[in-house]
């Protein structure tokens, strides 16, 4: 016999997902619902970050490959947004393809770093300001709080390329033309809907007041940067 049960994503989604011989099992239809958040995190991010407050094993792992692909794009982006990626094709020794690569590869690197540092300095300053929340759940909060980062990848990097090209990645290749200072207004843009989605993201989470939620992620800095200096304190001795 077949079993019907029903599972909701946010507001306005509701689909029936069959369990039983040949039909989808209830770990897909959570697969499935969180890659409908992942999208409605951009539309509707109140719904998704509330949909965080669960921290049940199932849907916590449910959510991890949607996870994966936001930190490896935020990744990428935050990686394109830096001045080094702009000498890259100054190298004979440097083709195209090899640039492409080292730019993957730096941002899985810089995103997994960031993912897994990042949330543990946000998980304390979360438990500073009195949340009770898991180091995952804080991971899972940073990441799709970067989902417009991703999107920047996806749509305004496209863009510059189809008008730059490889200009991009040799020195002075890109004039301070208005159209390359609507392109970094544009990726500056996507950086701060990023950082509000974090502010959100702590607020709905914990149900905390805005001040709150900043005083959080203001403790996490602070512990970010306590780290960093005693780092590089003991690093320069």
């Amino acid at each position: 016999m077949i079993a019907d049960k029903r599972f909701r994503v946010g507001r306005g989604y509701d689909w029936r997902v069959e369990t039983g011989a040949g039909h989808a099992t209830p770990e897909a239809g959570l697969e499935r619902e969180w890659w409908l958040r992942t999208l409605a995190v951009l539309t509707s991010p109140v719904s998704t970050f509330a949909a965080l407050r669960d921290p049940s094993r199932p849907r916590a792992d449910a959510r991890e490959e949607p996870v994966l692909l936001l930190v490896l794009l935020a990744g990428i982006t935050s990686v394109l947004a830096t001045p080094t990626v702009g000498d890259l094709l100054d190298s004979r020794a440097r083709s195209a393809a090899s640039v492409a690569v080292i730019v993957f590869l730096a941002g899985a690197l810089y995103g997994t770093a960031t993912y897994w540092i990042g949330g543990g300095f946000l998980r304390l300053g979360l438990r500073a300001a009195g949340s009770e929340g898991t180091y995952r759940q804080a991971r899972h909060l940073l990441a799709y709080a970067a989902a417009p980062l991703a999107l920047a990848l996806l749509l305004l990097w496209p863009l510059r390329l189809a008008v730059y090209g490889g200009d991009l990645f040799r020195e002075g290749g890109v004039d301070e033309t208005g159209a390359a200072r609507a392109f970094d207004a544009a990726e500056v843009g996507f950086f701060a809907w990023a950082a509000f989605l974090l502010v959100l993201g702590v607020k709905v989470v914990h149900d905390w007041p805005v001040v709150r939620s900043i005083g959080a992620l203001a403790l996490a800095a602070l512990a970010l940067l306590v780290f960093s200096l005693a780092f590089l304190i003991v690093g320069g001795r």
